[in-house]
Parts: structure tokens; sequence; C-alpha cells
């Protein structure tokens, strides 16, 4: 279908004069009144079993206020017991009519302007103001209920001997949960047994997700003596008894032994986490989450090593190791730690920085200073995995932790139309005004004219204090309650009723509510529906979000022939149940000796683990979702087995042995034993390596486990076990991109050594041997391609043999170079690069990255609907392009702008992003317009820092040959631009105001932005930099506390509740359980509710306006006194009676077109991004019609009664006799103009369009019978003229007619010659009921399928789209270097405790070797390996390669 060429977004000018005062009025921050500022602390000394210094007192004895630490008490509510009434009123007062309504309602307290009882005046505002307070409220509830359950979650304290902490902390702040606990909110102990127990269950739901025990939750009493309770006493402790069995959860002893023990001694007491101080020493399990910033003293593996998972920080899913302070390890129980003798120490940190990155501090004991860094702390947010506990001192609490010093407070979100309301609603009364002020000037010079001349109506007006000037001032005054309805006080409470019920849509509506899990999508805050129809930035996070950060071996390259992974629909659900996976584990690198998880049975514990090698089978990881099958690569394999050294398929049997073993050799995971399944499983620090070795295994090539250098491996050409020496690790890095092994088997025959790699394609194919198997790197190539095309992550595999003799002179080198004190990491590089050349290709892997369901198709349908999707992300540069790709967010013919690096590397951010906007956008005129000279800002850089001339390198000019895909509208069609940008280089950009400048222009000239290696505040700030630079609508969503900062920043934020616990859903505006939610969020619901509330508020306008004006005409008859035409109840039923209903089934039932119209055609989604529905011209062309209706009714009416008379006695008209006609016509007209702007005429819209109009007429029937002998009524008898005049008849079609003729002439016009797309579709809809496809709705033909094996795939894929043709670029400008993009993807951690483990044990083995030959030089070596073979082929002269 044809789209409107959409004009690229221009960062927002600063306005002057009145538009200026008006934007910092509007902008008015009241969150910035009520809450504290969140400034970082200065610099502090944690001390443990020391006395504070003197110069932490005062003169009166007091600690000095920098001292005293942030309570670890967390509050994400917005009010509390104090702040609640004057916050919500100052928010609520923010709309321009609240204060109007207000004013108005105070005037009438003066007895000159009262004109009913004043209590009755105030009254609507009252409701209004309560019914958002009551919201607002019942919004913040849920927020101190989530702030309850976090902040009472239980850690275990260090507790009792003489153990005191000095540091002082700050008192905890009062909020509404102990008014909420007295009245019940909360629940309470004992009663209602059935309520508590679902709650229970919820809460244990919710702690499980946040990586908690739940029975640390709960007051479960764990022994008979209440003295006893929540105390635990070290089971590993030097003096602790044996005991009984324990709790499973809080390892407290049940038996008799417990009750011996003294709760005076050292133990550890369950606390809760707002209570932590900061010097505590805590003590935290497996599974468990960290309630503070800790630092490591002491945990229960070798080398004082634990594992955390920081997807909470960084979103990244892969676990890091961390390691304890070498001085602080005997510190590995309560008595340790309270034995002031021997834990006598200080930690001197720096100030608490929000830089997840960076810290700074040293540990001060007796014997000196040790430093520390982020590898000995544990952050609060991340979760310990497979290491049974951890103990350590808490360093930094509360708003002191990173992950809250990356968080913004609660904000005060108003949508986009309520803040377009209030200028429109500040010109209705500027009109207001003027109506007034022409009221009482006029009626000032009537008086003083008139009264001379006696006029009737003066008579009286004698007093002295008479004066015709203040009169007109009162009149004035007057005219403004006359007219007051020019702003219905009814809009804002119909608006919150409307907006209530659209939210109650959303939560019932199944088509996003998850079935799985039997979760609704709701919203949080309910002011914001409109504002999903207007969205223009979608802000994302990867994991979680758009990945589940689990593998799938999906295909894979070997000698030139694909072997395609064979997948039935319900395969993966076959594979876990048939593997046992036992997801308590995590994927993560633990030693197979060590104590294990604390979810291990307990008589599991004493047992040796059994041996890899004797296990009956693999079973799944958790992070790998099915095995890999394919039936040609099983035939060929077992062919290859019993195939001849000199038989044609000898050289694939050779190939595929050598694959399988690159794949079950080269990597650092570690073999266990399952103590509950007996099976092997793989534990790697990345799911990637996870998935490689166990599709060696699915093959046959089962890696059976290492004995520190000896590999264990059963393969298919072999009876027997392998076993294999491993020399040296050449470990990955994001530098080297490549991970080597280079190894020999023992016992073997062929005396060989062999280097095993796996790697990037471009760093592979680079050191291949030249002129070897050119052919099949070709082929590779092309399946690389294809791979990379489907989305998947590829890893290039390659090998070459080691003559002994070099190898040998190669190790000491090597040897040298790991023990250089200059320059090592170069000198590592060097040698490495010198063996890794001449490889012999073997081919590559791909593996899937699995996405959660629907991604690929809701970000393709978004960007169709014109919306931007950025995704920010923690992640590492590759792994955010491998997902772009797999998520259709880069399309394939894409041309990918890297910028990363900092100020230090070759080419500074500003440089590069420079070099960007000239070489790809010349067109565009960003230098220029923004004035941007690079000569100056080098001068700017060398003039800062003090530098000669040398910091001022030449600019290096790329030339990147892409003048021919270069154009005007780049950005927006396949083959535009992507920006890569990373962490490091938004710190700087963001540094610079130019640079931040130069981004904005940048960034929104690409067609999509991926953030990498992003901190949580700096995502906050990408979002920031978009909405306020352009005034883009922008929506962020994620599922993670990391990604927090960038949902309460974003205009709407939406929160996933999925693996990464409820933090995001707490802090967002609205909760999906799936991404793909998203899509019906937006494009029904949004469109929905925008178009609905913008087609109300504008009609609501129109409706008071019309009647306003017939007050206001009135006035040329009645001197501009200020007096009603109406009968009074006539205008006070108004808005309550006569017109409501049809305004409010606009905002609930109208339907522009049926919602899957709006689901197959995206496209239709710019109507609401380019506020189609909404806007001053809209308004301004209602109050023209509105203002052209009243002049019809009234002038019509007024002439058809007065010449010369409608009774047909003679007598003149009574006032209420022709006022009562201008009333029904204009509840006719108001009903009847509402419903022609109503798209769908539903029976709620037939009957909210017809009970005005009957009302009214019943009403006027009715109230004119009631005779004075029941009470007066000023129109009694109206009835016996007005029915029976021909006028009354007469008039009202005549107006009615007049006053609709030029809005249906417009519609009808507009319908037939110039009709909207909008228009067409409902059009269709009408004729062709039956076509639903986007294809039959636009007569477009099928879409194509991507790929043959999307069918069998679909499970998995998820229809991912076809890149097989990838013409797209990627170039770097930090480096100039361009290439192509074929899915490279590893993810690991670089230098982690699993790689230093080997390499220490490596070491050690070589120093050993050293020393043997030393002592004897004439011995041999031990003897080396070949890549395994049958003993059949053993026995056959071998043919070297």
């Amino acid at each position: 279908m044809a789209t409107r060429p959409k004009a690229r977004p221009r960062p927002r000018k600063r306005a002057g004069g009145a538009a200026s005062w008006y934007a910092r009025v509007a902008s008015f921050n009241v969150e910035s009144l009520f809450s504290k500022s969140n400034e970082p602390g200065p610099p502090r000394a944690v001390f443990v079993n020391e006395d504070l210094p003197q110069d932490y007192y005062d003169a009166k004895g007091r600690i000095k206020k920098e001292h005293v630490y942030n309570v670890n008490q967390v509050i994400t509510s917005k009010y509390t017991f104090i702040t609640f009434l004057p916050r919500n009123l100052l928010e609520q007062f923010r709309r321009i009519a609240n204060i109007f309504f207000a004013v108005i309602a105070i005037l009438q307290f003066f007895s000159e302007f009262s004109t009913i009882s004043p209590g009755l005046v105030i009254l609507p505002l009252l409701i209004v103001l309560a019914i958002t307070a009551v919201k607002d409220g019942y919004e913040d509830v849920k927020r101190h209920q989530s702030d309850r359950h976090i902040n009472l979650s239980h850690v275990r304290v260090l507790n009792g001997g003489n153990w005191t902490n000095p540091n002082v902390m700050a008192s905890k702040g009062r909020t509404m949960t102990q008014l909420f606990s007295l009245l019940g909110c909360f629940g309470r102990k004992g009663g209602r047994k059935s309520k508590a127990g679902s709650q229970a269950a919820a809460m244990e739901v919710e702690l499980v997700e946040r990586g908690n025990f739940p029975g640390l939750h709960q007051d479960v009493p764990v022994d008979d003596d209440p003295t006893m309770h929540g105390i635990e006493f070290d089971e590993h402790g030097p003096h602790s008894p044996v005991q009984e069995r324990p709790h499973p959860v809080l390892g407290v002893y049940h038996g008799p032994g417990n009750r011996k023990r003294d709760p005076a001694q050292p133990h550890w007491k369950r606390t809760t986490w707002e209570d932590v101080r900061v010097g505590d020493c805590v003590k935290i399990v497996n599974e468990e989450s960290f309630p503070a910033d800790i630092l490591i003293c002491a945990t229960s593996e070798e080398e004082n090593v634990c594992y955390v998972e920081t997807k909470n920080l960084d979103g990244e899913t892969n676990l890091k190791s961390r390691n304890a302070v070498p001085a602080l390890t005997h510190l590995r129980s309560a008595e340790a730690c309270a034995d002031s003798a021997r834990s006598r120490f200080r930690i001197d940190l720096d100030r608490p920085d929000p830089n997840m990155y960076r810290l700074h501090g040293a540990v001060v004991t007796k014997e000196g200073k040790e430093p520390l860094d982020l590898q000995t702390v544990l952050l609060r947010g991340t979760v310990l995995k497979n290491t049974e506990w951890v103990i350590g001192v808490v360093m930094f609490t509360g708003k002191d932790t990173k992950i809250l010093l990356n968080a913004g407070g609660t904000p005060s979100k108003r949508s986009r139309v309520e803040r377009q309301m209030n200028p429109q609603v500040f010109i209705n009364l500027v009109l207001l005004a003027v109506m007034a002020i022409i009221c009482g000037v006029v009626d000032s010079i009537l008086e003083t004219r008139d009264y001379p001349l006696g006029a009737p109506w003066l008579v009286g007006d004698t007093q002295p204090n008479d004066n015709p000037k203040i009169n007109g001032v009162i009149t004035a005054v007057f005219a403004l309650i006359t007219f007051q309805n020019i702003v219905p006080i009814s809009l804002y409470i119909s608006i919150e009723v409307v907006r209530t019920l659209q939210a109650a849509f959303i939560y019932f509506d199944k088509q996003i509510w998850y079935a799985k899990t039997n979760q609704p999508t709701m919203a949080r805050s309910w002011n914001l529906s409109d504002d999903l129809g207007q969205v223009e930035y979608v802000f994302s996070d990867k994991t979680g979000t758009l990945t589940q950060n689990a593998m799938i071996f999906r295909n894979c390259s070997i000698g030139g022939k694909v072997y395609k992974g064979e997948f039935e629909a319900d395969q993966e659900e076959k594979d876990k149940e048939s593997s046992q996976v036992n997801v308590r584990f995590s994927a993560a690198a633990s030693d197979a000796t060590s104590p294990g998880s604390s979810t291990m049975r307990e008589d599991k514990r004493t047992s040796p683990p059994p041996d890899p090698a004797e296990a009956p089978g693999v079973q799944l990881p958790s992070k790998v979702l099915a095995h890999f099958r394919n039936a040609a690569l099983e035939q060929d394999l077992a062919d290859a087995v019993h195939a001849g050294a000199g038989s044609d398929g000898a050289a694939h049997a050779r190939t595929l042995n050598g694959f399988f073993s690159v794949l079950a050799l080269c990597h650092t995971v570690l073999a266990v034993v399952d103590p509950e399944t007996g099976r092997v499983e793989y534990r790697a620090q990345s799911p990637d390596e996870a998935a490689l070795v166990q599709a060696a295994a699915d093959a046959g090539f089962v890696f059976r486990g290492r004995d520190k250098e000896t590999l264990k491996l059963q393969t298919p050409f072999s009876d027997e076990l392998e076993h294999y020496e491993l020399l040296n690790v050449l470990d990955f890095t994001s530098a080297r991109k490549r991970m080597s092994v280079i190894l020999r088997k023992a016992d073997d025959e062929d005396g060989r050594i062999f280097l095993l790699t796996k790697g990037a394609d471009n760093v592979i194919f680079e050191r291949l041997k030249p002129g070897v198997n050119d052919e099949l790197r070709e082929i590779t190539e092309h399946h690389l391609d294809e791979f990379a095309g489907e989305g998947l992550r590829t890893l290039t595999l390659a090998y070459k043999v080691i003559p002994e003799d070099y190898y040998d002179e190669w190790s000491e080198r090597y040897a040298e170079a790991t023990v250089s004190l200059q320059n090592r990491e170069e000198n590592v590089a060097v040698v490495c690069n010198e063996i890794e050349g001449d490889l012999r290709l073997l081919g590559a892997t791909a593996i899937e990255d699995r996405l959660q369901d629907g991604v690929p198709e809701t970000i393709a349908d978004l960007k169709l609907a014109g919306i931007k999707v950025w995704v920010a992300t923690g992640d590492k540069l590759e792994t955010a392009i491998a997902i772009g790709y797999s998520t259709n967010l880069i399309a394939s013919e894409s041309n990918l702008i890297v910028v990363r690096g900092g100020e230090r590397d070759d080419l500074s951010i500003f440089d590069q992003m420079y070099n960007a906007v000239e070489e790809f956008f010349p067109e565009a005129n960003i230098i220029e317009e923004e004035e941007l000279d690079i000569n100056e800002k080098h001068e700017s850089a060398r003039r800062s820092t003090g530098e000669g001339d040398g910091i001022g390198t030449p600019l290096r000019r790329v030339n990147t040959g892409v003048s021919s895909i270069v154009g005007s509208n780049n950005g927006e069609r396949p083959g535009g631009f992507v920006l890569v940008i990373e962490g490091t280089a938004l710190s700087h950009a963001f540094a610079d105001d130019d640079s931040k400048r130069l981004l904005l222009r940048l960034a929104i000239q690409c067609e999509a932005v991926v953030c990498c290696r992003v901190s949580p505040l700096q995502k906050a700030l990408v979002v920031k930099l978009v909405k306020e630079g352009i005034g883009a609508m922008t929506l962020a969503i994620g599922d993670g506390a990391n990604d927090v900062s960038m949902i309460q920043a974003a205009d709407v934020g939406v929160g996933i509740s999925g693996e990464e616990g409820l933090q995001a859903v707490n802090s967002s505006d609205y909760a999906i359980a799936q991404f793909r939610f998203l899509k019906r969020l937006l494009l029904v619901h949004g469109h929905y509710s925008y178009s609905r509330n913008a087609n109300m508020i504008v009609n609501f306008f129109y409706k008071n306006i019309i009647c306003i004006g017939i007050l206001f005409w009135f006035q040329i008859y009645c001197g501009w006194s200020s007096q009603y035409v109406f009968e009074y109840t006539y205008l006070l039923f108004w808005n309550v009676f006569w017109s409501l209903c049809p305004v409010i089934a606009i905002g609930l039932f109208d339907r522009i077109v049926d919602d899957d119209i709006l689901m197959e055609v995206p496209e239709l989604y710019h109507y609401g991004r380019d506020g189609y529905w909404f806007g001053n011209k809209t308004f301004a062309i209602f109050m023209f019609d509105a203002v052209y209706q009243s002049v019809i009714i009234f002038f019509i009416v007024n002439y058809s009664y007065f010449m010369p008379t409608s009774r047909p006695d003679g007598y003149d008209v009574a006032q209420y006799e022709f006022a009562t006609t201008m009333a029904l016509a204009a509840v006719m007209c108001a009903n009847m103009f509402n419903g022609l702007n109503t798209a769908a005429w539903t029976g709620w819209v037939f009957f909210a369009v017809s009970i005005g109009v009957v009302l009214v007429w019943a009403y006027t029937a009715i109230y004119s019978l009631i005779s004075p002998g029941w009470f007066y009524v000023p129109v009694f008898g109206n009835d016996h003229y007005l029915f029976h005049s021909a006028i009354f008849w007469l008039a009202l079609p005549l107006v009615i007619c007049l006053s609709l003729a030029p809005r249906y002439i417009s519609k009808a016009y507009m319908f037939n010659f110039a009709p909207t797309e909008i228009d067409k579709m409902r059009l269709l809809r009408k004729n062709h009921p039956n076509r639903n496809t986007r294809e039959a709705l636009l007569g477009e033909p099928p879409r194509t399928k991507s790929h043959p094996q999307q069918d069998t795939l679909a499970a998995y894929a998820g229809s991912r789209p076809s890149l097989v043709d990838r013409r797209g670029s990627r170039t770097d400008m930090a480096t100039g270097l361009r290439g192509v993009h074929r899915g490279f993807d590893f993810m690991q951690e670089e230098g982690g405790v699993a790689i230093q483990r080997i390499q220490t044990n490596l070491s050690e083995r070589r120093q050993l070797q050293l020393d043997e030959r030393a002592r004897t030089p004439g011995g041999s070596h031990l003897r080396l390996f070949s890549l395994g073979r049958s003993r059949k082929q053993r026995q056959q002269p071998s043919k070297s390669e």
C-alpha cells in the first residue's frame, strides 16, 4: 500500500518569548519538590571490629552527617503519609482547567456571584479530585506492596558473641506500609488461611523469580525453642558439633543438638533487607540475591571463588566468576568474623559511583593494604549460582548501591493528549475572558448611557455606592460563572472513566493473555492509554525481552556439506522430558569436586561425586533446548567408522572426525554428573559452549570430563575412551575473536601435535594455509551466508598439525611472553598469532539464540508501522549485532556503522561520528545545520588537555565505496544504515554537547540503533536523548532491574514479567508476558485509545461551545447582563444527562477500523504516530462547527418566534418558550453531531446518541406539568404553548439540518473524493467482509517462504527472515575496516576463573617438565596423539596429510 512520505525529525529549537514562558510552566516537575537529590555521598571507610576514629564526631559527640550512611530500605513508591495530599494535588493542578474550576468555585462563595449553594458548586471539583486521588493512590499501593516484599526479604547477618557494628546508619523512612499492615492490606498472620495461602504462593513465585528462596520470607518455625528462631550456626564452622538433618532452606537444625547451642555465641541471624547495615557481615547461600553491595571474604569453593548471575545489572545471563580478597579468606564462619583479634580491618572506598564497571578501594589490615575491585565485589541485584555459600562485608546500602544509583525516582507521567489539552483549555479560557470583558464593558456603557434616560431595567439604581464601572466589573466576573461550561469539569471525569475502562479492555483481551501462565496484560498506569497510539521510538532490552538466552545447535557445514537439524514441533518438550534436566542448576563453570549447590540432597553431600567417564548418558544442559539430529549425518558417521584409509569416503571421514573433535575438545566446559539422574551434564559459563559440546555428544563425540590437563573423549571411532593431554589454551578475547587449544593424544603412535581452533570466519579465513582447499573455503563462505541469513550465530572451525620441534621452540617463546613484565598482553597476542597460521578448514557451526515467540514478526510489523526500534543491551557488540539480524531489526541490505572505543584510541568518538555523517549522509547537511567544525574541536581539545599539536591527528578518511547506495531517503529504504555504538563511546558522546547533538542527528538518520555494553543509566540517557532532543513519543520495554531506569525515563514503560523477576514490571506503566503482545498493545489498543480519546475530547469541547455560544448570543438581547437564556436546569443537566453519553460512547466503543485490519496492515499506525486524530487544527475545526451551529440555532429560532409571533392568540412569546426550543435543538444537534463523528455504530452507540434526546424531550414534557401546588417551576404550562406551535415543529428540523449540513457534506466529499487509507479499509471490509489477510486487503502477492526449512523449524525460528543475499556492509569507524557480517558470535567470560585455573595447571605442569628435563637431559618426551581413528584404521598404513 502507498505510504505517506515522512519528514525527518529535527532536534527541537529553543522557543522565545511567551512560548518559552509557557514551555517552562508546562515542564514543571512536581517530583523534584518531593524527592531528595540522589547525589553520591563522600568517600567512606567501613570499620569492622574497630572503633570509629575521633574525627568522625562533632563537638557535641554526634556522628558527622557525611559519615551517616543511607539505610538499605528501598522505596520506589511516589507517596508517603505526609506527601500524598500535597503532591497529588499539585499533580492534578498542573491541569489549567482544575485551577479555573477552583477559582470559579471560590468566587461563588461571595454573595455577589452566587448562583446556587456554594457547596454544590465546589462538589464536582471535589469529586474529580477525589476520584483521581483514589486512582493514583491505588496505583501507589501496588508499589508499596512490591517495596514491602523486597524490604522484608531475609538474609543471614552476623550476630552474637562480642560482635558490634560501629558504622552509623540513617533512620528508616516512613511509608504507607505500616498503615496497610494495620488495615490488613498485606494479609494477617493467622485467620483466613485459604487467602493467606494463595498470597504466600504468589509471594514464593515472585521471590523465586528474584533469586530468593521462598522459605526465607516465611515465618516457618524450625524449633520449639523461641530463642532459636531465625538463628543458624555454621555447618562448616571449626567447632560445630555433628548435628542432625538441617532445614532444607535456612540450614537451621531441627535436632536436639540445636538446643544445646548458646544463642549468645556468634551465629547468623535472619534479618530483613531493610535492616542490613554498612559493615555487617552477611552470609548468602546458593540461588539467593544479594541485598547490598558486598565485599567477598570467603566462599565454599576452592580458591574462594563464587559464580554470580548479573542479568539484572547488565542483561547478560552467562555466569561471572568472582573471588574473595586474599587477606580476608580466613573469615569462613561466624566465629571467625566475630573474633576481633583475627578480623580487625578497615575498608577504604571511593564515593558511591553509578559506573557499573568501576570501583576503587582497599582493605587495610594490620599486615598492610590490599587493593580491591569489582572482581572481589558482589553487587546488589546479582544472584549467587552454583556456590554453596559466600561470606562478605556490606560496603554500600540502599541508594548508594550501583543498581539504585542507576535507577531514577518514580516519575509522574502525563499523556501527550493531556499535555496538548492544556493550550486548548487555555485558548478556551482566553475566549471566556474575552466574552466576560465584552459583557462587562458593554454593560457599563449601557448603564452610563441609559440610566439618565429612565431605562426601566435600571429603576432602583439610586444607591450612592452604585457605580456603573464597578457594576461592569461585577458583570464581567458574573459572566465568567455564566459561561464557565466552556471548559467542562465533566470532561476530566469522563476521561478518567474512559481510560479506566480502556485499561479493563486491555486486561480482558484474550489475544494478549498468556495462557501458559494465565497472565493478562495489565495497565498499571491508567492515564497513558492514548500514548500507546502515538509511539515513534521503541527502546528494547535484549535478554529476556527479545531472547530467551537458550541455545539450539541448528546447522553445521562439514567439509562443504551442510547438515541441518531435524526438529519436530514438540521436539523441545520431548528432549527436556527425556533428558530429565534439573532446572535448579545453571550452566556455569564449577569444579566437579565442589560441594555443589544447596539444592542437592543432603545424603549426596558427603558421598564422592560420580565419575563422568562412567555415567550412562548425557542430559541436556539447562540453556540448551534440543538435541541435534540429522539422518544424513548419522549415516555419514556410520560410513566413516567403517571407511578404509584409501577409500572414497576416507577424506570426509577424517573431516567429520576432526570437526566434532574440535567441538568436543576446544572449550572450557566441565562435565559433571547430576546426582539425581546419574547422567553427564555440561556446565559452561556461556550457553554457546554448552550447545557446541552437546552437539558433539549428540553426534557420538562425548566429552567425558577433564582431570586437570587430561581430557577424556568418547568417539564412534574407538571402543575405549580416548585421553588427550592439554598443552596450551589460547583463550578467547573480543580482540582475538577466536579460541585455540594445543593438545596431543596419549599413547598414540602417530606422534603429532594438533592445534584446534574455533572463531570468527574472517579471523579464521585469513589464517588458512594459502592455496589449500580454496574451493572448500568458497563453499563454506556461502554456507555461512546462509546461516547468517537465518539470523544464526556462526563459528568457523579449523586445525593444523604442529611439528614437535617447532612446538618446543614456540612454547618457550610463549612462556616468556606470559611472564613478561611489560606489554604482556601484546606479547602473548603476537606469539599466539605465530602458531595460529596455515590452518586447515574443517567447517562451520550455526547456533540459534532462541528468540521469544513472535519477536521477528513483531519487530518487522513495528517497522512497517513507522516505529523505529532501538536495542539497548549490556551484551557485547557481536552478540547485539547477531540478535539484530535474527530479530529483523537489521535488514539483509542494511549497512552497519560501528562506533566504539574511547578518546584514547586512534579516532575520538566525535571524529568517528563526524566521519560517518560526512561519508554516509552528505545530503542531510548535518554539519552545516549544527555548525560543527572539526578543526575547532581538535583545537579545543588541545587547549583543554594542554598538549601540543600531536593530539590533533589528521582526520582519516575512509574510502568506503558506498556512493551507489547513498540517497536522500537512505535511512528509510532497504539498503539504509544501522548505527551500532558501544557504551564507552556513549559515555564520551554524552560528556560533550557537540558530540551529543551529533550523535542524535546521526542516530535519527539511521533506520535502527543498537547500543551494546551499556549500563542501566546509559539506557535512560539514550531514551532521554531522543525524548527531549526531538520531542518524540518513546516507549521502553524490558524485563529486568537493569531496565528500570530506561522504563521510567520513557513516555511509556512496558515491563515483561519474565525470568529476570518483577522489578521491571513493578516500575512499568504496562505489564505484558511476551514481547509479541506489544504489537497488539500498540497497533490495536493504542490506536483505538488515541483515536477514541482524541475524538471524544474535541467533541466534548464542541458540545459545550455550542451551548455557551447560544448563551452568549442572547447577551445582545438582555443588555449584556450575563443572564441565562435557558431555564437553569437545562444548563445544569447539559453535561450530565443531555449530551454526556455520546462522547462517552465515542471514548469506549468507537472503532475507526476493525482490529484484525490494524494488525494485518501496520502502516495504518502512522495516523496515530503523526498526531492525525488530535491537534490544534482539529480543535479549531470543531470550535468553528460549534460557533456556526450556535449561530444557526439561536438566530433562526429567535427570528422565527419574534417575526411576528408564534402564538395564534397574538400574545407575546415568553422567554422560556423559544429558549426551550433552542435547548431541544442544541441537544439534538450535539448528539447527532457526535454520532456523525462516530465511525462504528454499534448498539451501544445507538443507545448513547438517542438517550440524551429521549431524556430532554421527556424532561420538557414532564417538567412543564409540575404545578405550583407541588413546588415552583418557572416553566409551568410551557407544554401548552410549545407543542402546539407550528414554528416549534418547523424550526427544529430546519436548524438541525442546517447545523449538520457542513459536517455531513464535508465527510461525504472526503470519503468519496479524498478518502484516507482507513476509509478505504472500512469500505473494503463493508463490501468484502471475508478478506482477512494482508494480501487480500492490499492486493499484494502472497509472501513467499524465506527458507525451505521454515515449516519444520517454525517451533524454533518463528518464521525467521531470509537474509541470504547479504549485500549490506559493516564499517568500523574506529579503524576504517570494512567487511561483511556472517553471523559470528561467541560468549565467554574473558579472563574468567575457569580459564585461569586451566592456565595455572598448565603452567605448573610445564614447570615440572622443565625441572624434569633439567635433571634428565636426554629423556624422551611423552608420546604424541592424532585425531581419533578406529583400531582397524590404525593397522593400515596411514597417509601423511
